[in-house]
């Protein structure tokens, strides 16, 4: 039988053996793999940084202020103090005080004609041009302002994982065309339930 010689051929840095009579084999792009693996690893590695750098060092401006609603807070606190009193609501340890809302119960506008209810269970916080007392006194023209918007609801509107923020976002845009601007500052839905 008649003996094979290999014959060596360099192309790109890789070594191709090719039996007699045979072409050598071409690699396929090995170096372009390599380089586009190389630029994705970069690019994923660059962009991971980046993010963590944005999410872990964040901005200045709500550092100055949260300074300035500590301030504030510290304010709020010494006027209550010196007034003797103290405020009504919740207090959660930093100064802040909410405004316990009754539970609303109001029939939902269905199109079967079926009886349906919606039961809202709220907290108010009080607003930079508010406190708990003040919203307190002004309740009652809030909750008229509320009664029309929830019997309006259809049960098709409270479905879904964005209704109760649609809700909750609603009843602040009332709450400030109600009262006023800085009068609330947010409204907190703790029960939101349909029967």
């Amino acid at each position: 039988m008649g003996k094979e010689i290999g014959a060596q051929t360099m192309s790109d840095d890789i070594i191709v053996e090719a039996k007699d009579g045979e072409a050598p084999a071409k690699p396929k792009g090995g170096k372009k793999k390599l380089m586009i693996i190389i630029g994705a690893a970069v690019l994923v590695l660059g962009g991971g940084g980046g993010g963590a750098a944005f999410f872990l060092m964040g901005s200045d401006k709500p550092a100055a202020k949260t300074a300035e609603g500590e301030d504030g807070e510290a304010e709020a606190e010494a006027e209550a103090e010196a007034e003797g009193g103290d405020e009504k609501g919740g207090k959660d340890g930093k100064g802040g005080a909410y405004l316990d809302v009754p539970p609303l119960v109001v029939n939902l506008r269905s199109a079967d004609g079926a009886a349906r209810f919606l039961k809202v269970h709220i907290v108010l916080v009080p607003g930079s041009a508010s406190t708990v007392e003040k919203l307190q006194g002004k309740l009652p023209l809030l909750i008229d302002a509320y009664q029309p918007f929830l019997r309006e609801l259809r049960p098709e509107d409270l479905n879904g994982s964005g209704a109760v923020y649609r809700v909750k976002e609603e009843l602040l845009v009332r709450a400030t065309q109600t009262l006023g601007p800085n009068q609330v500052k947010d409204v907190l839905i703790q029960d939101l339930v349909q029967q």
